[in-house]
C-alpha cells in the first residue's frame, strides 16, 4: 500500500523536517539520522527534503540553531524577570544552563560539540543564531559586573567565556554519565556561582 504524501507549504515542510529530525535525534542518536529516513517519516519524497537541506550536516545545523533559539528565549526570560534580584538572575541562569543540557542532551552536543564546530562545518544559519546567543551572555555578564554581582575588574568577554566554560564542563560531566546524582549536580552549580560571586571581594 502506497503511503499518502502529506501536503506541506514551503515553510511548514522545513519545520516538519526539523521537528521530526530532532525527535529521531533524541530517540536514536545522530548516527540514525538521514534525510531519506526523515522524509519517509514526514511523508514526503526525499527530493522534497533535499530541497530544504542539501545534506545531513545542514540539517544538523538547523537542529542546533533551534536549540540556540530555545536557550536564548530562556535566558531572556530570566534576564527580563523583574521579580528576580541580580544574584537570583545569575543563579537561575547557571542552573538553567545545566538543566537545558540535561533536558536536550543530543541537541546540546550539536550546539557545542565537535560535529559542527571542529572543522568549521557549521552553516551560516547556525552562526547567525549561535554568535548572538553568546553575545547576549557577554551583555548579561557586563550588567552583573555593573551591579556588583560579578567582579568588575575582569574583562567582560573573558569572564563570560570562563563562566560559560565552567558551566559547559559541569554539563559535559553530567551528559557523559560521570555525575548522575541531582544533589551533586546542583551543589556543583551552587559552588561555581559562589566562587564567581565571591571573587569580587578578594
Amino acid at each position: 500500500m502506497t503511503k499518502i504524501k502529506t501536503p506541506y507549504h514551503h515553510g511548514d515542510l522545513k519545520a516538519a523536517i526539523i521537528k521530526t529530525a530532532s525527535k529521531m535525534l533524541d530517540e536514536q542518536g545522530i548516527e540514525a539520522l538521514s534525510l531519506r529516513k526523515i522524509a519517509e517519516k514526514v511523508g514526503v519524497s526525499r527530493t522534497a527534503a533535499y530541497h530544504h537541506f542539501k545534506d545531513k550536516n545542514e540539517l544538523l545545523s538547523a537542529i542546533a540553531s533551534q536549540g540556540f533559539i530555545l536557550w536564548q528565549k530562556q535566558t531572556k526570560a530570566i534576564f527580563d524577570n523583574k521579580n528576580l534580584n541580580h544574584q537570583q538572575q545569575l543563579t537561575q541562569f547557571c542552573h538553567g544552563y545545566i538543566k537545558f543540557s540535561i533536558n536536550n542532551p543530543n541537541t546540546y552536543d550539536l550546539m557545542f560539540g565537535r560535529t559542527l564546530w571542529k572543522d568549521n562545518a557549521s552553516s551560516d544559519e547556525l552562526k547567525k543564531v549561535a554568535y548572538p546567543s553568546f553575545e547576549h551572555q557577554v551583555t548579561m555578564t557586563k550588567y552583573w559586573q555593573e551591579k556588583g554581582i560579578l567582579p568588575p575588574s575582569e574583562n567582560s568577554l573573558r569572564l563570560a567565556q570562563v563562566l560559560w566554560g565552567t558551566l559547559h564542563g559541569i554539563a559535559k560531566l553530567v551528559l557523559d554519565g560521570i555525575y548522575t546524582d541531582n544533589n551533586n549536580i546542583s551543589e556543583m552549580c551552587d559552588c561555581a556561582i559562589a566562587l564567581f560571586i565571591n571573587t569580587k571581594t578578594n
